[in-house]
């Protein structure tokens, strides 16, 4: 089996010619005889063994001069995304590089190795010399190959202007831009355009903008298996009809809905839709004009959502045998993780479907109205401002109880006030400390909220009593330590083996409903 632990090139050998999409993005192959490098479903020609280079990561490939293949477009591929219980150097490497891929970590701010060190509490020099040992490049070298990636999907799928996707690629000026695409792809950025590559082979497809002026599509990648309908099946039961709109026929999987983003002083709204597309193992990215300027950062929001870097190879490998109809499960994230935090206190103790019920009510209230091109979509979430102001006699009305008032009250207010942070790129055992000193937040709320906007894959909400009724312990005494002692030989992966529970994919299980 292939990890990011123990690269076998006779293994990626026979992936690649077998263009199995179970290892896209887990690693790319560089052909000496080109000079480009691919991933593994490419469908040039294979090429001879003798060849092949094999690399973790794109970075390393670029690092040993080979350029990306323009047919398969290594940036479409899914990131690698590999949480581990060994050793702490493992894992402080890893975690650097999730903060590297996270936008909303460095919102204001550009990051550095000092920056990256801060974060993570060592020196600067610790981190470098544990990131190299790892990855094989420098955290610099890392964050360069990813900010050239996403310039590379920017040129080919849109029409923006090349100083707009310098900026947004992470950039300071046009110049630093156009010297390290020249240097790495050894072609300058208007000439990649120029190529003609969007819509190659059905990866841009730059038609599927829904018939919305001024709308742009990209294509996001993701590792088979995927459960697609049971992704779906999760968001519609918790469905906002306002602003969510779902197909999961078997004509299509799709979700639309709007959408509110904050980036530097400037909070950008309007709507995006994502549409899977099975073959391809891709889900189509389509947003207004209006969130253009924040491609980037929408972009990894949807992959956070969809979770389309989980690497099921890794997870199965924990979970097949306790989980054996599970394979294809993800963990459903959120698009925004102040809107979840409140929606899971609006659903604790209660039906997901009286927690639905409370929150469409909330977004019919409090809800700033937009335009889409749907006649259902007319509302955003309400704003941290908005819930924060709203006080308690207006949330009562909604129906929402005192003690659930006061936990929405100060989670508003802590977003709005930056200090919560609810994404990716978060402090983990932090933010669940932060989330626990606010009224109404218990050990349940706090993991959920773990799991889902914060994208810790070993959150484990011990307390909740779908788990205990599954496992058999309801009723018995402290069935929360139980379920912890229960969840040992599932770590690292909790998060997918509640979803798993809580789908009915447990062996012996009786498919419990989630509270």
């Amino acid at each position: 089996m292939l990890t990011d632990i123990a690269l076998a090139d006779n293994d990626c050998y026979l992936a690649l010619k077998a263009r199995d999409a179970r290892f896209d993005g887990s690693f790319f192959t560089g052909v000496t005889s080109t000079g480009i490098y691919c991933r593994p479903v490419c469908s040039v020609k294979t090429p001879r063994r003798e060849n092949c280079r094999f690399f973790h990561h794109a970075a390393q490939a670029e690092n040993a001069g080979f350029r990306p293949c323009l047919r398969c477009r290594p940036e479409l591929a899914p990131h690698s995304v590999v949480w581990s219980i060994q050793d702490a150097s493992y894992i402080l490497a890893h975690q650097a590089a999730r903060l590297l891929d996270e936008p909303d970590a460095w919102a204001d701010a550009t990051p550095s190795v000092e920056k990256l060190a801060s974060r993570l509490g060592v020196s600067d020099r610790h981190v470098r010399r544990i990131f190299e040992a790892q990855f094989g490049v420098s955290p610099m070298q890392y964050l360069q190959t990813r900010r050239l990636h996403t310039a590379k999907q920017l040129l080919a799928d849109t029409a923006l202007p090349i100083t707009q996707i310098a900026l947004m690629s992470g950039y300071a000026s046009v110049r630093r831009f156009n010297a390290a695409f020249v240097e790495h792809y050894k072609l300058n950025p208007t000439q990649l355009r120029r190529k003609g590559v969007m819509g190659k082979d059905g990866q841009g497809d730059p038609g599927e903008a829904g018939g919305a002026s001024g709308a742009m599509t990209v294509r996001l990648g993701y590792r088979p298996p995927y459960d697609v309908q049971a992704m779906l099946a999760f968001f519609g039961k918790r469905l906002i009809t306002s602003m969510e709109l779902m197909d999961n026929s078997a004509k299509e999987s799709s979700l639309a809905r709007t959408f509110r983003v904050e980036s530097g002083d400037k909070v950008y709204s309007g709507w995006l839709r994502v549409k899977f597309d099975e073959a391809r193992s891709q889900a189509v990215l389509t947003i207004s004009d209006s969130l253009r300027d924040v491609l980037p950062l929408v972009i990894r929001r949807v992959r956070a959502t969809f979770d389309l870097d989980a690497d099921p190879n890794a997870i199965n490998s924990v979970l097949h045998e306790g989980f054996p109809s599970g394979d294809g499960l993800r963990v459903p994230g959120a698009f925004d993780g102040y809107e979840l935090a409140v929606r899971a206190v609006l659903g604790q103790q209660i039906t997901v479907a009286a927690a639905r019920t409370l929150a469409q009510r909330m977004v019919d209230t409090f809800g700033e109205p937009i335009s889409t091109p749907w006649s259902q979509l007319t509302r955003l979430f309400p704003s941290p401002s908005a819930l924060a102001a709203a006080g308690s006699d207006a949330l009562g009305q909604l129906g929402i109880v005192r003690q659930r008032q006061a936990a929405i009250t100060g989670i508003a207010e802590a977003v709005a006030d930056k200090r919560l942070h609810l994404h990716g790129g978060a402090d983990v055992n932090a933010t669940i400390a932060t989330l626990r000193q606010l009224p109404g937040i218990g050990d349940w709320t706090a993991q959920y909220i773990a799991m889902r906007a914060l994208r810790w894959p070993d959150a484990f909400p011990s307390g909740d009593v779908a788990l205990h009724k599954a496992l058999g312990i309801q009723g018995q005494k402290n069935p929360a330590r139980l379920a912890e002692e229960a969840s040992a030989a599932w770590k690292p992966w909790r998060s997918y083996a509640v979803i798993r529970i809580w789908s009915g994919a447990w062996r012996g299980t009786d498919a419990p409903q989630e509270t």
